[in-house]
């Protein structure tokens, strides 16, 4: 089965790809295509295992990559192209930028884990085979959504996909999750990059944005204030104003500090 995905502003001469989070989907992304419909050409896919793509089966991020740079190639004509990423849509991004060095032009990488969790991929399959059944419960549901800021009136769209994702897919998701590591070749990525991480994130997620800002030297990077792990849905207006700032070259954005290179 193809891999799922939507278009907005055809038209437009530039492409904004949106990459989801694990366990969520494209609607994630609502808001800012929206937003950015009327100047770019949004692209936004269900990752596979998630959403409309889920009897695509998810076998890893280097795998995700390779069929989003193939979709670009196909789309990119003489179009710049900027990719966002959430989650773990910014470790596939990081993976395509690595795949591809020259396609992208632009990448906006948003709270990306690139430190390998010690012993996470070896906990997976114990910790999934406990909790996987209390997806179907509403409860349990709502918990996991308020991580991400998701509130009632995306909490149904959450809810239906997450109650559809296989055990395999979350079980590929996560080890894949925790074990992501930087490229080598991502120090030779010509794009101009984004890294974002929210101040009330984890450590290793705050140590992960300093890790992608040290390996690049074309990276920029912003602690977004008062925000945990979910910035594009928590404030979707404030985040669209970050992006289309940077993009535009207009500056950094109050609620926002830079992140120094070490």
């Amino acid at each position: 089965m193809a891999l799922y995905y939507k278009e907005d502003g055809e038209q437009n001469e530039q492409i904004i790809l949106f990459l989801h989070g694990g366990g969520v989907g494209g609607w994630m992304w609502d808001e800012q295509v929206q937003y950015f419909k009327g100047k770019y050409h949004c692209i936004v896919p269900d990752l596979p295992g998630h959403g409309r793509s889920r009897e695509t089966y998810f076998v890893s991020i280097k795998d995700c990559a390779f069929q989003l740079i193939h979709l670009l190639e196909e789309k990119k004509e003489d179009k710049k192209i900027i990719v966002v990423g959430f989650s773990l849509g910014a470790q596939i991004a990081i993976q395509m930028l690595s795949q591809s060095l020259d396609l992208i032009d632009y990448a906006m990488i948003n709270s990306a884990l690139v430190r390998k969790v010690p012993f996470g991929k070896e906990m997976v399959k114990p910790t999934i085979k406990l909790t996987y059944p209390l997806i179907k419960y509403r409860f349990f549901s709502k918990l996991q959504a308020k991580q991400l800021y998701i509130g009632p009136n995306l909490f149904e769209k959450y809810f239906k996909d997450s109650n559809r994702m296989s055990l395999d897919t979350l079980t590929m998701v996560l080890e894949e999750n925790m074990s992501f590591q930087v490229p080598d070749s991502y120090a030779d990525v010509k794009a101009d990059l984004l890294i974002t991480v929210g101040e009330k994130e984890r450590k290793v997620m705050k140590s992960s944005a300093i890790d992608l800002l040290s390996k690049q030297d074309r990276a920029q990077g912003i602690t977004i204030t008062g925000i945990g792990h979910g910035i594009p849905i928590a404030a979707p207006d404030f985040f669209n104003d970050i992006l289309e700032n940077w993009l535009e070259g207009a500056g950094l954005l109050l609620n926002t500090k830079v992140i120094p290179k070490c």
